[in-house]
């Protein structure tokens, strides 16, 4: 019996340094700006002439994730593309990112391997550099914080706070998938909780459940942005919800907006899982879930030609005057105040 168990290695058999060399040897430099990456006080990165931006982002257990669902490998993969995503909302390239970990001793070596693996995948998929991190001990659970810096042209760097009357407002991709995953754990967990001899049945939620345990950053958009000579007039992630990050939006540049509700990319597949199993609105998850690390943009009315020929992309409403509020116009006309209901952080 004992065989068939896994090999637990202590991290306290390797030590914090052991532990950093041993978790990072097989990441491998990829871009000429990393000068200098893991082994010294510091990472030394050049970028000549371009603008660095640089994001931040804490995850922390029982707050952002819960291991009772969340793989460590898929945990360690979304760590990076939730930074990743930051840069992209910038209209700017990622180069490199630091990972940075709070651990107890319920983590093994094994674990952490796993955990790095993600890491390790989502720097190959996206063609970024880890360059640097620190490891500590935590009471409280596991702490993951990661820092992502990257590159662009000072005319291309798009910010939230340059949106403008009239501006298009665009979305790249559908929204409310990665809640409906979320929901479909959360109620297989609840439901294992009660009766443990009950195996949870995922089969008819994978692309939900993907979707939010391995979303994807849209590298691919700022990569058609570039080909379309499209520099959006802001821009920002969909990660607190569609609502929500218009908000951000229209606070940061002194508009409003209007959405209409059949602008709203929802998949079908999504409509019915909301309506049948969960009895939700569809368009309520689409403003308010959150998680799905699309983009949401706006555009100058002069680049709309550019904009209809970008694949997959949705026009969901218009930029207004401030004093016209931000409201949402619904399939049967009519018109109400659009209210930031996603991710609230306190």
């Amino acid at each position: 019996m004992e065989k068939n168990q896994p090999k637990r290695t202590e991290i306290s058999e390797l030590g914090e340094f052991g532990l950093i060399e041993h978790l990072t040897q097989k990441f491998k430099i990829k871009n000429p700006s990393t000068v200098q990456g893991i082994g010294d006080d510091a990472a030394v990165m050049h970028y000549g002439n371009l603008e660095t931006v640089v994001s931040t982002d804490l995850l922390l257990e029982g707050i952002h994730f819960d291991l009772m669902y969340v793989p460590l490998k898929h945990l360690g993969y979304k760590s990076v593309v939730v930074n990743l995503s930051d840069i992209y909302a910038m209209n700017a390239q990622p180069k490199q990112i630091t990972v940075s970990l709070g651990i107890s001793n319920r983590f093994s070596v094994e674990a952490l391997d796993e955990f790095y693996e993600g890491v390790r995948q989502a720097c190959e998929f996206y063609g970024v550099d880890l360059v640097g991190g620190d490891t500590s001990s935590s009471r409280q659970g596991m702490i993951i914080s990661v820092t992502a810096l990257g590159v662009a042209p000072k005319d291309k760097i798009v910010y939230r706070s340059t949106a403008k009357e009239g501006d298009l407002i665009c979305v790249t991709g559908y929204l409310g998938n990665a809640y409906l995953g979320l929901q479909l754990l959360e109620r297989e967990k609840r439901i294992f909780q009660e009766n443990p001899n009950i195996q949870p049945d995922l089969t008819s939620g994978e692309a939900f459940i993907d979707r939010f345990l391995r979303p994807e950053a849209r590298k691919d958009v700022i990569d058609l942005f570039a080909q379309a000579n499209l520099v959006p007039t802001a821009m920002i992630d969909v990660s607190d919800g569609l609502a929500s990050d218009l908000f951000h939006i229209c606070e940061a540049s002194g508009v409003g907006a209007f959405i209409e509700e059949d602008g709203v990319p929802i998949h079908i597949d999504a409509q019915l899982k909301a309506i049948d199993e969960f009895k939700l609105d569809p368009i309520t998850i689409a403003l308010h879930g959150g998680e799905d690390y699309e983009l949401l943009f706006t555009v100058n009315p002069k680049d709309l030609e550019k904009v209809k020929f970008l694949p997959n992309l949705y026009i969901a409403g218009e930029i207004t005057p401030a004093k016209d509020g931000i409201k949402l116009h619904t399939k049967g006309g009519n018109i109400h105040p659009l209210k930031a209901q996603g991710w609230q952080h306190f």
